[in-house]
């Protein structure tokens, strides 16, 4: 049987990933569900499926019509305006798991399915609602709070055990990748933010609170172990915490970055971003650059989604002024085999050069630079 792969959520940073990733892969077939297809390059293969998850009848037609699936992975969420508040939003967590049940269960149905990628994260150990142990393991016990990631998980084992398909969980920690309109991608801030700086006669001054120190995952990272976890069944019916395998504090390699992307450190920044991204000489600043360089979404709040307000969240003084950063364990997947890793910066300027080429983003600095890129 041909390995038939579903990318619900494809168009999401995770999404975008793993459609890239399979769809570059001899011998997989791909299919990606979501409301709008991802933007990905043009040699990408894939068929592209437009199904609302909150309907069960349209997300059992959608299956119907396709080959059996024979791997799926699982990242579309729904979030609240602003993110922080639904994360303790208990029927928006209801609804993201009536959303999972609604596609996973007919694909279940067909018996073709054999293996699950499911997306937690850092909130399955609490960090978003009381301090972490660090770093913090994937064999402690669940901790004990209203979560989707739960639901998720309860579903698709009790359905795993009726039907024998392998499932293998994913807590990736903060996401990089090309997905514009995404909930979570600072990729995408940071580069909207920067060309807007430059649009607008700015200094491309640090916007945060304090040196936070994070982790970063890369999605081709992420997206080859997608392809690792489906094909060696030693990472079947486990959890693994994945990160690019550094720390990262972007502070400290805020003038790199100045310099990267040919602008001048330094100067006052806004306090926080999503106000500064709402003025309206900013929405008119992106309107006059995307119609001047032929970028693909000329509406900002399109191309941010709610990632301006994640990026706010991760520069804030919360997440600066721990005495414990939340740093997640990866001795678990490297033990098992999957050993691949990331430099975090360059992949932060990766993405950042891939939203150019994509024309999500403006050329940064002059011919040069875009030179380089190309190159």
């Amino acid at each position: 049987m041909i390995n038939h792969l579903l990318v619900v959520g494809a168009s999401g940073v995770i999404g975008t990933g793993a459609i890239e990733r399979f769809g570059s892969h001899d011998g997989w077939r791909v299919t990606g569900l979501s409301r709008r297809p991802p933007i990905v390059a043009d040699d990408c293969r894939f068929d592209m499926v437009a199904t609302d998850l909150t309907d069960p009848q349209d997300c059992r037609a959608a299956i119907a019509a396709l080959p059996p699936v024979t791997h799926m992975i699982y990242a579309a969420v729904k979030e609240a305006r602003g993110l922080v508040s639904g994360w303790r939003d208990d029927e928006l967590m209801a609804e993201n798991g009536r959303m999972f049940a609604n596609i996973l269960d007919p694909v279940v149905e067909t018996g073709s399915l054999r293996h699950l990628s499911l997306l937690q994260g850092a909130k399955a150990y609490g960090a978003h609602r009381h301090p972490v142990s660090t770093p913090a393991k994937e064999d402690r016990p669940r901790d004990d709070h209203p979560n989707f990631y739960w639901l998720h998980a309860d579903h698709a084992r009790r359905r795993a055990a009726e039907t024998g398909f392998a499932l293998t969980i994913f807590r990736p920690q903060v996401l990089l990748g090309s997905a514009p309109g995404a909930a979570m991608n600072p990729v995408t801030a940071l580069g909207a933010y920067a060309a807007l700086c430059h649009e607008m006669g700015l200094p491309f001054a640090y916007p945060g609170a304090g040196p936070a120190l994070w982790e970063f995952v890369d999605t081709g990272l992420l997206a080859e172990a997608f392809v690792w976890a489906a094909q060696d069944t030693g990472a079947h019916g486990q959890t693994y915490n994945i990160t690019n395998g550094d720390a990262f504090v972007l502070q400290h390699a805020w003038p790199d970055l100045a310099a990267a992307l040919s602008l001048t450190d330094g100067g006052r920044s806004p306090r926080s971003l999503a106000p500064f991204f709402e003025q309206p000489e900013t929405i008119l600043a992106w309107q006059q650059l995307s119609a001047r360089h032929g970028l693909r979404i000329p509406n900002l709040a399109t191309l941010l989604g709610e990632s301006h307000h994640y990026l706010d969240l991760l520069l804030s003084a919360r997440i600066a002024e721990k005495a414990v950063p939340v740093l997640l364990s990866t001795i678990k997947i490297r033990q098992a085999g999957f050993t691949p890793c990331r430099d975090s910066f360059l992949s932060l300027v990766h993405w950042l050069d891939r939203l150019v080429a994509l024309r999500i983003l403006p050329p940064f600095g002059g011919p040069e630079r875009s030179e380089r890129r190309e190159s």
